[in-house]
């Protein structure tokens, strides 16, 4: 499994970005695809996760209310829309695979390059 990840850039606080997630794999569609961020100095920690189906899905507190992961499978794509971004929302953001929703990193065994979301005050 291949994935990468796109869409992230510099914005002001208050603005919006949405990052993508293009996997291969004919079997895209039966993956959980969960989205991480680091910043510098920081472990990598969960920020939203979407099971197969889009139908469950999970987020960070930290992200409630703000962001949204959507998933399309026939374009083996995963999105996170992310709306009134902070400062600290500043990171590199990763996409990864898993077998089960879930937050924990060690489950994860596909990871993404990574794109990094910068948000200015």
């Amino acid at each position: 499994v291949q994935l990468q990840a796109s869409g992230g850039g510099l914005v002001q606080a208050g603005g919006s970005l949405r990052l993508s997630c293009a996997a291969s794999g004919r079997t895209f569609s039966t993956y959980v695809i969960s989205w991480f961020r680091q910043a510098p100095g920081k472990e990598r920690e969960f920020v939203a996760g979407i099971d197969w189906s889009g139908v469950n899905k999970v987020y960070a507190d930290s992200v409630k209310g703000r962001f949204t992961v959507a998933r399309d499978n026939a374009k083996n794509t995963v999105y996170l829309q992310m709306n009134s971004l902070k400062p600290e929302d500043t990171a590199l953001y990763y996409c990864a695979v898993s077998y089960r929703l879930t937050g924990v990193l060690h489950d994860y065994v596909y990871w993404g390059q990574g794109t990094q979301v910068t948000v200015s005050s």
